[in-house]
């Protein structure tokens, strides 16, 4: 018995436009977790923590698997050492949600505070758009000050604003894309120019 259907490519052209509905729940879903995550932050920090928490304790797991299963390996040690670090601070986080929270949120002003002087001195070198440069740095740093000063309770919302941000933008760019390919548009492509 033979299948008398033609086989399609569902990277080909004629696709476009297939699965646009999918783009664009996907893009909807985020938006909604966004959101939610702006009316409670806490909550979003909290889960944020537990889901990194896990993926520290797996990630330990594995690596200690690998150490002792490696056997004639120079990078045994190596492993194992990583993987006991990654185990402990996964189970900190996993138990400890807040001292989690607040490790993530130091991280997040060092970048800042990291990334302002980089900005500034970056910006004190350029020719055009100095300005503006230097002014994205100073607002980094003054960023990253206000983090530190407001601890530990900027510690229990800020990952939780972060998560809100970077869905409520995914899930924009999503429905944009999914309107964009339900038209015949490849996914996810940019708008020929």
């Amino acid at each position: 018995m033979t299948d008398d259907r033609a086989f399609t490519d569902p990277l080909a052209p004629s696709s476009a436009g297939a699965g646009w509905g999918w783009i664009l729940a996907y893009g909807v879903v985020s938006v909604v977790l966004g959101v939610l995550a702006f009316l409670n932050p806490f909550a979003a920090t909290y889960a944020a923590t537990l889901v990194i928490g896990g993926f520290f304790i797996v990630a330990g797991l594995v690596s200690i698997a690998a150490g002792f299963a490696g056997k004639g390996s120079e990078s045994r040690g190596y492993a194992i050492g990583f993987g006991l670090l990654s185990l402990v601070i996964g189970l900190l986080m996993a138990f400890n949600p807040v001292t989690g929270a607040i490790s993530l949120t130091l991280m997040v002003a060092v970048w800042l505070g990291i990334r302002g002087a980089l900005e500034i001195g970056l910006g004190a070198r350029f020719r055009r758009g100095r300005g503006l440069m230097i002014a994205l740095g100073v607002v980094n740093i003054l960023l990253a000050i206000y983090v530190l000063a407001t601890l530990p309770w900027s510690a229990l919302t800020l990952p939780g604003f972060i998560l809100g941000i970077s869905f409520v933008f995914g899930g924009v760019a999503a429905v944009a894309s999914a309107l964009n390919h339900k038209t015949g548009a490849a996914a996810f492509a940019a708008p020929a120019v």
